[in-house]
């Protein structure tokens, strides 16, 4: 055994079809019906506004070194999001545009790092989603250790292997597979309802009745004469 510095070679990757069952959803609806507790934190952003969908490929790496990434995008398959627990390191990148060039080719669906990448200008014109907690120019190492396919923490998330990623311009929600169904039908119904409310908008019959029913219901107290200060 060798702690911190080992390679599982087997992910529980869901089926194809449970994860495109997110696609066109909003991040917002899905983490509505989440209890709101399962979305990383807001400073891990998208470089560009390609969708971010897929399953979690997994690496922990030491403070500043990639070594395991590198190895990642050997190993990683068409479909996997490679999320990378970098411990929240803005002292060197993870990344650039090499890596982002041979993902995409590999038909990897997209970084998610908790650390820094460079060479940000070229996301803006390729089709290749990333996410990252900041850009640094400084390269990183390539000494280890590290572990892959074992569950990190990306922003305050725990995400495991093969875990459902689904990102968009306002930040990653994190979804067990054993949950995916539930969220996909639940967030559907939230999106669609969403869709009508903007016609409604538009026609001015936007009902807005359920303001004062729940102020009613808590208690507001209403006075029908200036504040006196």
């Amino acid at each position: 055994m060798s702690v911190g510095f080992r390679i599982y070679t087997k992910i529980n990757r869901p089926a194809k079809e449970l994860i495109e069952g997110f696609k066109g959803i909003p991040v917002a609806n899905i983490a509505d019906n989440m209890g709101r507790i399962s979305c990383i934190d807001t400073a891990i952003r998208p470089f560009n506004k390609v969708a971010l969908l897929g399953s979690a490929f997994t690496v922990k790496a030491p403070l500043g070194d990639n070594l395991m990434f590198h190895k990642a995008l050997d190993m990683a398959q068409a479909g996997d999001i490679i999320v990378i627990d970098g411990e929240g390191c803005m002292d060197h990148s993870l990344c650039g545009d090499i890596m982002f060039n041979y993902a995409k080719r590999k038909g990897i669906a997209g970084f998610l790092i908790d650390g820094c990448i460079r060479d940000a200008d070229t996301l803006e014109t390729l089709e290749f989603p990333v996410y990252a907690r900041g850009i640094q120019p400084k390269g990183p190492y390539k000494n280890g250790p590290g572990e892959i396919n074992v569950p990190v923490c990306i922003g305050g998330q725990v995400v495991c292997p093969g875990d459902i990623i689904v990102g968009d311009g306002d930040g990653v929600v994190i979804i067990k597979p054993a949950d995916a169904k539930y969220l996909i039908e639940k967030a559907t119904v939230q999106f669609k309802n969403e869709q009508k409310a903007y016609q409604d908008i538009a026609n001015g019959t936007f009902d807005r009745a359920w303001v004062d029913k729940i102020l009613s219901e808590k208690g507001v107290e209403i006075i029908d004469d200036y504040a006196k200060y």
